[in-house]
C-alpha cells in the first residue's frame, strides 16, 4: 500500500487557505459594500432615529437626498473618514450612529468603561468596610451578637443594661 506524502496535502491546504483569503477580501474593496457599510454608520435626520439605509419612513424628506449625497461622495473617491466628517459637519454629530474615534469623541468610548471600573472598585471597598464593622459598646468594648437561638439571654442582658 502506498501512503500519500504530506507535501501535496500541505500544498493543497495552503492553496485552499489562499483561495479563501482572496475570496473574503474581494468584497472589501467593492463600492457596493462600502456604500452599505457607510450607510449603516449614519442615522436619518428626519427624526425617525433609523439607520440611513433602513429608514422605513413613508415619504421621508431626508433619506433619499442623504443617500444620493453619499453616492456622490463615494463616486468622488473620498475616504470613509472624510465622508463621515462631511456628513457630521453638514447635519451635525447626531447623524453618526456611533462617534468617530479621535479627539473628544474618545470620551464616548472610554468614559463608560472607566465609570464601570470605578463602580466595581467602589463597591468592593464598601463591602470590605462593611465586613470590618463590629458592634461596639459606648465604653469601646466589642460585642459579639448572640446566635439566633439565644434570644432569652439577649433580652435578659438588655434588661440588665437598661435598668436605672
Amino acid at each position: 500500500m502506498l501512503k500519500a506524502s504530506p507535501k501535496p496535502m500541505r500544498r493543497l491546504a495552503l492553496l485552499l487557505t489562499l483561495f479563501l483569503a482572496a475570496l473574503v477580501t474581494t468584497g472589501a474593496s467593492n463600492a457596493g459594500s462600502r456604500f452599505n457599510e457607510l450607510g449603516h454608520k449614519m442615522i436619518c435626520t428626519c427624526g425617525c432615529n433609523e439607520i440611513l439605509l433602513e429608514c422605513n419612513h413613508v415619504g421621508c424628506p431626508n433619506s433619499s437626498g442623504m443617500i444620493d449625497e453619499l453616492r456622490t461622495q463615494l463616486g468622488s473617491g473620498s475616504n470613509d473618514t472624510s465622508i463621515l466628517n462631511a456628513f457630521a459637519a453638514k447635519y451635525g454629530p447626531t447623524v453618526l450612529a456611533a462617534p468617530i474615534r479621535g479627539g473628544f469623541d474618545n470620551a464616548a468610548w472610554i468614559v463608560p468603561f472607566v465609570v464601570f471600573a470605578l463602580a466595581i472598585g467602589g463597591t468592593a471597598l464598601l463591602i470590605r468596610k462593611w465586613r470590618g464593622r463590629h458592634l461596639i459598646t459606648s465604653d469601646g468594648i466589642p460585642v459579639t451578637v448572640p446566635a439566633m437561638g439565644d434570644h432569652d439571654a439577649l433580652r435578659d442582658r438588655i434588661r440588665r443594661e437598661t435598668e436605672f
